[in-house]
């Protein structure tokens, strides 16, 4: 990777906010703030969200997406793109589906002062996991 590649993942990583953009049935962009995690290992962007928002049902008809993040001062920013795919809702608190927003949750924002409540929160609010693979990162970074 070049050493811009690697500052705009880095960029991608650290960010605690996003816009996630999916395309509506009419062509035009849907944009949503979000809270990323960007796994660089795994090259992959996961946000959680519920099955009935407008982001959710998009990604089901067009997994195409793009999320685009700035550094705190909003000088420096990286887009990355690529195709999502959902895991869930869940209907067990302990099944694979809540496993992975259990799992999305430590990552994005540390342990969760009562798990037993996000468990049945995650399964009551039917959340999703958007997992995005990403294929293309571009950006500008401003030092």
């Amino acid at each position: 990777m070049s050493d811009a590649s690697t500052d705009l993942r880095d960029l991608l990583a650290q960010a605690r906010l996003g816009v996630l953009a999916t395309i509506k049935r009419d062509g035009r962009p849907q944009l949503s703030p979000v809270t990323p995690y960007y796994d660089r290992e795994a090259n992959v962007i996961y946000v959680s969200t519920t099955a009935d928002r407008v982001k959710a049902k998009n990604l089901r008809r067009d997994p195409r997406a793009a999320l685009s993040v700035t550094s705190r001062d909003g000088w420096s920013w990286a887009t990355a793109e690529g195709v999502a795919t959902l895991i869930g809702p869940g209907t067990d608190p302990y099944g694979p589906e809540v496993e992975a927003l259990v799992e999305y949750y430590r990552n994005a924002a540390g342990e969760h002062p009562d798990w037993e409540e996000y468990r049945a929160a995650m399964v009551s609010e039917r959340r999703v996991l958007v997992k995005i693979a990403v294929e293309h990162v571009y950006g500008a970074i401003v030092r």
